[in-house]
């Protein structure tokens, strides 16, 4: 049965194939089949794979030697553990459900066979570097999902700051990368390997100074920081709206955004020995989450909304994986990809029945046109903002309860603090959205309507998993049954590490933080409904909000620090260095041998009188040369 484990990314791949060079002459339900299709293959066969890891342990298949070169031997192979057999589950289930939205939600598009193509290579990308078994692997699945987001983000090239958006992120990610590739080099000089289990294993009989393993973690969450969009790599992401609505939902929930949580999950050992690189990640987590939660307060746009909310989730998951909370880490990534799927395919469907528009500020009342959509919207913005028993409400909880046991109470209160901004900002959208009265035109308001079953379903099935995802981990002081099952799961590959709080301790910051939490939601629901409350146009923005709006001014600085400097030297180089120094030596070059030639040329006359006058003047050079 291992042979089939092969097609759990292949088949994508072969997806991506088939769609690419026939999906533009075959009808589009049958691209649609065939994208979707090889995808729900997949996740049923990571469904088998997750019951026999369960039962017998991790699967190791290796295919065959990709190289060897002076001591450095890589294999094509898979690593099927309980980590990697989980991000499986989550990619293959979670791009399912994305496929299918797609099919309703890109019907009317010419690039319909081509975005199905690309889609299926950023799930065989995800896949390969998660199932890979040693840091090439991973490196090869890294660098192609920041191919496909390059790809399916200025998939709508034709608008120019569309395809900016793409060059940004492609360009932001390298930088990320680089990090990662230095890392793998440092790791490659103290290990010998690039192969998983032979790096973990030999920690133990290798002298390392702390100095060399602090290097290369914080190496490695560089690529991280750029992958999942923190501190200072993270503008990226939001600019990464310019894409398809199921591409920011394929991003945000299911790959490329989770690649650096992963990677620093997966290489816990190495952190484990390194606290001054863990307390990095936790600060940067820290940082990040706070100031991403900031901007998307005075945020209009939904996706942009939706997007800071995910910078922000990130880095409170980084702030786990940096108190060694890592099981708590993978726990939030679950039920962020339930509900930050749910919002963006529900954020789409709000854009299918506005017309195309994305400013909540146009919108409102919309429930009564879009229930369904409203409902599973609903259920989303409750998960995130951790509303008691829905999934959200668990995870969140379960890191701050390690933040405080482990932190202690300021990073408590920090963290605690996103958790209540989330709030904010979701509660703000959700009733501008679809509370009070319509703001939008005419126009739109006879376009409203509610969306397609095959966009309707995806968003009902995302929505149960929101209510019900949380008690895959639910704590022991609860008494819920299945306690803290996702613990236990990941136990085999990551160190369960305990809260050692009082049961009374915990119950108290959880009765604080959701109170705060739905406070939040009830004097929100006031605000903006019952006192009709809408953002001021962006002209009339003033002060710290005008600041926050402009999202803190980031982009302009570094706009003015890194683009334009380095915009002013590529001229530079362009006009001397290419144009005078290159260009000018080659065109020298020829210039100076035609002119040679029209030189000689002129001996080449026809007169006889100077061919003899030649060779006179020849002969005499030569009884010089031989007399003198």
């Amino acid at each position: 049965m291992d042979s089939l484990i092969p097609l759990i990314p292949f088949l994508p791949l072969i997806g991506f194939v088939i769609n690419g060079l026939f999906g533009k002459n075959l009808p589009k339900s049958v691209v649609g089949i065939i994208g979707s299709g090889t995808l729900l293959v997949s996740f049923l066969l990571s469904i088998w794979c997750f019951n026999e890891v369960g039962t017998s342990g991790a699967i190791h298949v290796r295919l065959y030697n990709f190289f060897t070169v002076d001591g450095l031997q890589v294999d094509f192979g898979f690593l099927i553990d309980h980590l990697s057999v989980w991000m499986m589950l989550i990619v293959t289930g979670i791009g399912f459900l994305i496929h299918v939205y797609s099919i309703g939600y890109m019907h009317d598009d010419d690039g319909f066979w081509k975005f199905f193509a690309y889609l299926n290579l950023f799930i065989f990308s995800m896949l390969l570097l998660v199932m890979g078994d040693n840091f090439l692997m991973l490196f090869f699945g890294w660098e192609g999902v920041g191919l496909c987001s390059y790809l399916l983000i200025g998939f709508w090239y034709t608008n120019k700051e569309y395809g900016k958006a793409a060059r940004k992120a492609f360009i932001m990610n390298r930088i990320g990368d680089l990090g990662l590739l230095l890392g793998m080099f440092m790791i490659f000089k103290t290990f010998g390997s690039l192969n998983y289990e032979d790096i973990f294993s030999r920690m133990a009989s290798i002298r390392m100074e702390m100095g060399v393993i602090t290097t290369i973690c914080i190496l490695l969450f560089i690529g991280a920081m750029g992958k999942s969009a923190q501190l200072p790599l993270y503008t990226w992401l939001p600019d990464a709206m310019a894409g398809p609505t199921p591409v920011s939902a394929l991003i945000h929930a299911a790959t490329m955004v989770t690649a650096g949580i992963y990677l620093v999950a997966r290489c816990n050992p190495l952190y484990s020995l390194s606290p001054d690189a863990m307390h990095f990640v936790a600060s940067i987590g820290l940082i990040t989450c706070i100031f991403a939660a900031v901007i998307g307060l005075r945020q209009n746009d939904i996706k942009k909304i939706l997007a800071y909310s995910t910078v922000s989730q990130l880095g409170l998951m980084f702030v786990a994986l940096g108190m060694g909370a890592y099981a708590s880490a993978m726990f939030h990534v679950t039920t962020h990809a339930f509900f930050k799927a749910l919002l963006f395919l529900g954020a789409g469907s709000v854009i299918h029945g506005m017309g195309g528009e994305q400013d909540i500020r146009k919108m409102g009342g919309l429930r009564k046109a879009m229930p369904i959509t409203f409902w599973v919207f609903l259920i989303g913005t409750f998960a995130i903002s951790g509303f008691p028993l829905l999934s959200g409400f668990f995870s969140k909880d379960e890191i701050l309860a390690f933040t405080y046991a482990h932190g202690g109470m300021v990073w408590w209160v920090l963290a605690g603090l996103s958790a209540m901004l989330t709030a904010v900002y979701m509660s703000r959208l959700l009733y501008l959205t679809f509370f009070g009265a319509f703001r939008g035109t005419t126009e739109q308001e006879h376009h409203l309507h509610e969306s397609p079953a095959t966009m309707t379903v995806p968003l009902a099935i995302l929505a149960g998993l929101s209510l019900a995802g949380g008690f895959l981990n639910t704590p022991h002081f609860m008494h819920l049954g299945n306690s803290q099952w996702m613990a236990h799961w990941f136990s085999w590959v990551i160190p369960m590490q305990e809260v050692h709080l009082g049961e009374s301790t915990e119950w108290m910051l959880m009765i604080v933080t959701t109170s705060m939490a739905v406070a939040v939601l009830i004097i929100s629901y006031f605000i903006y409904t019952k006192k009709s409350s809408v953002p001021v146009p962006d002209a009339e923005q003033k002060g710290l909000t005008r600041v926050i709006a402009h999202k803190f001014y980031v982009d302009e600085i570094y706009d003015f620090l890194f683009v334009r400097p380095l915009e002013r030297l590529s001229r530079l180089f362009h006009y001397y260095v290419d144009m005078q120094g290159i260009d000018g030596l080659v065109n020298g070059v020829g210039s100076g041998v035609q002119k040679l030639g029209a030189g000689f040329r002129k001996l080449q006359n026809g007169n006889i009188e100077y061919y003899l006058i030649g060779m006179v003047a020849g002969v005499i050079l030569l009884l010089l040369t031989l007399f003198i």
